[in-house]
């Protein structure tokens, strides 16, 4: 059915929230696959986009492709971070579900019907992820285990890397992704969830900056009885750090605050302050070494400047650590 026939009044039945941090033509191919989509698929799945953007300053928000609905956008004139601009996002809508989609992904139908299907066929799912694949087709090992005590401190100290088989790494790097099943975790580049699991877990936490969000909100998916589930045959093209690869420092210092944000929260105190200590004694250091190994001064740069960004975040992380009540 052509774009023209949709009825004028016709609810989404999908809201697509986008996150932008100066995606640049990122942006505008990711709203392109989703324009495209929406011609193709008429009324059999109407969708509505929002973008929140965090503040961009490279134009990306300028000749953005038109859809039926939308693309809404709310312009931050700070950035305030990808949980809190999700939540955001998804309080424009009330379809029932929502699709949270990075700037740097494509979509295609077959990809949004499948995905909504899985999801809404089954009461005891809630929240899909699909299979990704780089430029080249490759699948990229997206799903991930459920942070412990034990995964957290080992891979503070790189033992996931040194002995994979004692302590496997956070991502599922020993799994091909070429089945549907049951994770502990799919990726925020393409997370659907029903829009009632949504509400009822209270959408992210809003603590995270950037990082672990989805990590946790899969968690408390689980916590509440709800499946998470990687579908295979659900295929989303995806760049991978096309917003951040520029922000090497900044990315490094919100990946280690929110590591211990995400300890505290699930894992205690205990381990938490025994992140930060091993982020300053440990993974820093480690990762400068490996940054000179290369003979990379820039990236080793960039190393001592994200351990500077998180030392000057550390007293509010540390009171943080201290009252890490829910959600």
């Amino acid at each position: 059915m052509s774009h023209a026939a949709l009825p004028p009044k016709a609810r989404p039945a999908l809201d697509v929230v986008i996150v932008n941090w100066n995606a640049g033509p990122l942006l505008r191919v990711c709203l392109d696959s989703l324009a495209a989509a929406e011609s193709a698929l008429g009324e059999t799945l109407p969708l509505r986009a929002v973008i929140v953007d965090n503040a961009s300053c490279d134009g990306s928000l300028q000749g953005l492709p038109q859809m039926r609905h939308g693309p809404e956008v709310i312009a931050n004139s700070d950035n305030r971070g990808f949980g809190r601009a999700c939540n955001a996002g998804a309080a424009c809508g009330d379809a029932p579900a929502i699709l949270f989609l990075n700037p740097d992904a494509r979509v295609s139908p077959a990809s949004l019907v499948g995905a909504y299907a899985a999801l809404m066929a089954d009461a005891g799912t809630g929240i899909v992820g699909a299979q990704l694949v780089d430029e080249a087709g490759a699948v990229q090992r997206s799903c991930a285990r459920r942070p412990t005590t034990r995964s957290l401190i080992g891979q503070a100290l790189f033992l996931d890397r040194a002995l994979p088989r004692l302590l496997p790494p956070h991502f599922m790097t020993d799994w091909d992704h070429g089945e549907d099943r049951a994770v502990d975790q799919v990726m925020g580049a393409f997370l659907m969830i029903r829009r009632s699991v949504f509400t009822a877990l209270g959408g992210f936490d809003e603590r995270f900056f950037v990082y672990y969000e989805d990590v946790d909100l899969c968690a408390r998916a689980w916590a509440a009885g709800l499946a998470v589930r990687h579908l295979s045959g659900v295929s989303v093209r995806h760049e991978g750090q096309g917003t951040t690869r520029t922000a090497k420092a900044h990315r490094l210092a919100c990946f280690l605050e929110s590591q211990i944000r995400y300890a505290a929260k699930h894992q205690g105190r205990t381990t938490a302050f025994a992140l930060v200590v091993m982020a300053f004694g440990a993974q820093v250091p480690l990762r400068l070494i490996q940054a000179l190994a290369r003979r990379s001064v820039h990236e080793a740069a960039e190393v001592l400047r994200g351990a500077s960004q998180l030392a000057r975040a550390l007293p509010g992380l540390l009171r943080a650590i201290g009252h890490p009540a829910a959600p």
